[in-house]
């Protein structure tokens, strides 16, 4: 004869019962009841089990002597005062918390399913636009639609490329665009570069910046294989000058805190810089450099009108660039 005690010996809910004879029809463990195993598992006794439920210590541990009654398994030996699952209490309790661990991943679908209904879009950003120029594009974006759900990823052009044509992403902003069937892109112009100084520097005294002026002045350079770079490059060697450069970086926030930071000077794309506005000072660079940024989406993208309002915004964010003020 197999016996099971739940509770304390010093309080009415203690019970004790037996498993002789199968006298009664198996049945199915309620809900509630699987919730008291789960919670006395995982707690070690039935008082903090019942605290976790909410419910007073009898009624648990009546909803565990139900559930051993229904299942006709010894599910708990006491041991030190605990209650310690059996080995079939262990296997019950691991297939429940398998089960509930699907419902809870069945609630989480549920409420990406609402989330789409109410507006749900995923965008992209490279690096160099993912800080205070995109925040700018998203605030303005998300007064017009408070109830949308956005989700960002910034990554590489490349890899932001891959994922719109993959469908995973609804728009993504990156340094260029390719020509396919299925993608669309719009093009987002920059104003024009302007040359990016640390507070102080002798240079503020200019009211615009060539690269004559340039000269010996140390120089915070973006990697060679950039965009920025070789357009700079090309507009010094236009006047037949080089930078004096002592920096590289590959990423525009690592340029614009490190001129921030007072190690150099660079000529930059205000948008990549809005970074450190309020901590540099920027003056105009002539020649004028010219850069631009490319809009991808999926031709038939979800929630189009959203992603269509959402380019609305990031174009009218570049046109309000305020780095120069």
């Amino acid at each position: 004869m197999n016996t099971v005690c739940l509770g304390d010996r010093k309080s009415k809910s203690f019970i004790c019962h037996s498993y002789s004879e199968r006298l009664w029809p198996l049945r199915d463990p309620t809900l509630r009841q699987l919730e008291a195993l789960m919670a006395v598992v995982e707690t070690g006794t039935v008082s903090q089990a019942a605290d976790l439920l909410r419910i007073s210590q009898p009624a648990a541990s009546k909803l565990l002597q139900d559930l051993e009654a229904n299942t006709a398994l010894e599910l708990f030996e006491r041991e030190s005062g605990r209650l310690i699952p059996t080995g079939r209490g262990m296997r019950l309790y691991e297939e429940v918390e398998r089960i509930f661990g699907g419902v809870r991943q069945l609630a989480r679908a549920v409420e990406a399913i609402r989330r789409e209904e109410r507006g749900h879009i995923f965008v992209g950003v490279m690096p160099a636009l993912s800080g205070a120029f995109v925040t700018r594009a998203l605030a303005a974006f998300q007064k017009n639609h408070p109830d949308v759900f956005i989700t960002i990823e910034s990554r590489s052009s490349q890899f932001l490329t891959d994922a719109v044509l993959l469908r995973r992403l609804d728009i993504a902003l990156v340094i260029s665009s390719i020509e396919h069937p299925s993608i669309s892109v719009d093009t987002l112009k920059s104003p024009p570069a302007v040359a990016v100084l640390p507070e102080g520097h002798p240079l503020m005294a200019k009211s615009v910046l060539r690269p004559a002026d340039f000269e010996d002045t140390p120089f915070v350079a973006f990697s060679p294989t950039s965009m920025m770079r070789r357009k700079v490059d090309a507009a010094f060697e236009e006047a037949g000058l080089n930078c004096n450069i002592v920096m590289e970086a590959n990423t525009a926030p690592n340029v614009a805190e490190l001129v921030a930071g007072g190690m150099g000077v660079t000529v930059a794309d205000p948008l990549a810089m809005e970074i450190v506005a309020g901590r540099v000072v920027v003056r105009p660079f002539l020649p004028e450099v010219s850069f631009e940024y490319s809009l991808m989406r999926p031709v038939r993208a979800r929630n189009s009108v959203l992603v269509e309002d959402f380019v609305r915004h990031v174009q009218a964010a570049a046109a309000d660039t305020k780095v120069l003020a």
